[in-house]
């Protein structure tokens, strides 16, 4: 008996599937047989048509790709108008396919009309998708932004482009987009009260593409993090420095910070200090410091380089050497002075010029004995005489 109940309910299941079949090719539930030889006639005689439509719809679409590709030339038409132009005609051509489908698998019409202007729609974003990259890449050139600011107006607008077309697609079915609207917009606060320091970075991030107070490659000091700028982001500016190590600082920071730009001019000044000892000439020493700086060939003889007199201290007389480089020579800023205080040194030595070392030194006069005589202090004695305590009988 079970075995009886196990088959009628697989049998059960096997009627239910050979109706949802038969349903499926266009037959009805009211039907007292499943006739299902008119049905597949039917279903190879709408199957025809649509190869047919279809055939037609794809000669016509070769025949439009064949006239743009003979008259490209004619026209004068670059390559990528031209592959703007054949994705425009294969969008056509795939969404007449699909409507010329649909009228023959008997749809509704408005479901029809409704797919007929979404497709307009979704098509309509589509080409502005495809040309508003070249469009912010012209109008960033005109006015010299960089690259940083054309990626994120190319996403900004990526987005809202998706956003809208989809909202217009949407609508075109019968959907409630103002209520979706406001849904987003009271998720879009909640999520922004949970992220405001990543909004403060992320706005940040958009202020320094804006200004452009440093690009990608400028060498900057930022919080006393020195190095070339490799990467600036929406949220973190990434810096790497002369040890080969990269510093990522939020941008709400480097907002608010003292940013310091090497390399914004054409070329930047920097300066050594060298000293000589008191007795040696400083024409002389001078001299030897500038021609070691025309010898370089790091720096410039464009500004002039100077070598003046910055103090007289106590251990010799300080110059202030002072040069040019350009801007690529910046990270190697600490290797190029080194080298000139090496050269320098050399220079001196070879001109019998000293480099004293922190010293000091007791001058006597010559014209006296010694040991030198000393007068005595001068001293005096004073004698004090103890007053009597009184008692309480005096």
């Amino acid at each position: 008996m079970a075995i009886a109940s196990i088959t009628d309910f697989f049998q059960e299941i096997v009627r239910d599937l050979h109706t949802s079949l038969y349903l499926a090719i266009g037959g009805s539930i009211d039907e007292g047989t499943l006739d299902w030889s008119s049905k597949l006639v039917e279903l190879v005689s709408t199957g025809i048509k649509i190869l047919i439509l279809l055939a037609v719809l794809g000669f016509f679409y070769w025949l439009a790709i064949y006239i743009l590709k003979k008259s490209k030339s004619r026209i004068r038409l670059n390559e990528r108008r031209a592959k703007i132009v054949r994705s425009i005609l294969r969008y056509i051509w795939i969404v007449t396919s699909f409507i010329a489908i649909m009228s023959q698998l008997n749809f509704e019409p408005d479901t029809i009309k409704a797919t007929a202007k979404a497709s307009t729609w979704a098509g309509i974003y589509y080409v502005l998708w495809t040309s508003s990259g070249q469009i912010i890449h012209k109008v960033l050139q005109h006015y010299g932004l960089n690259a940083s600011i054309e990626q994120l107006l190319k996403n900004i607008l990526s987005v809202l482009l998706l956003v809208l077309g989809l909202a217009s697609v949407m609508a075109q079915f019968g959907f409630d987009i103002v209520s979706l609207v406001a849904g987003l917009g009271i998720a879009g606060l909640a999520v922004g009260f949970a992220a405001q320091s990543t909004l403060a970075n992320f706005i940040a991030g958009i202020t320094i593409l804006l200004e452009q107070s440093f690009q990608v490659g400028d060498w900057v000091n930022i919080n006393d993090n020195e190095g070339r700028v490799v990467v600036i982001a929406l949220r973190t500016t990434h810096v790497l420095t002369r040890d080969n190590i990269t510093v990522i600082i939020p941008n709400s920071n480097v907002a608010s910070s003292v940013v310091i730009n090497l390399t914004s001019k054409n070329f930047i000044r920097f300066d050594i200090q060298m000293r000589i000892a008191f007795e040696d000439d400083i024409d002389t020493a001078r001299k030897e410091i500038l021609q070691v700086l025309t010898d370089s060939d790091v720096v410039l003889n464009r500004p002039e380089t100077s070598a003046t007199v910055a103090e007289i201290g106590e251990y010799g007389v300080f110059f202030i050497v002072r040069f040019w480089v350009k801007p690529a020579a910046v990270a190697r800023m600490p290797k190029i002075k080194e080298g000139l205080r090496e050269n320098i040194k050399r220079a001196f030595d070879a001109a019998n010029i000293s480099t004293p070392y922190p010293h000091m030194r007791l001058l006597m006069p010559k014209d006296v004995d010694y040991p030198i005589a000393t007068k005595p202090f001068a001293t005096t004695t004073q004698l004090v005489e103890e007053k009597p305590k009184l008692t309480n009988g005096d």
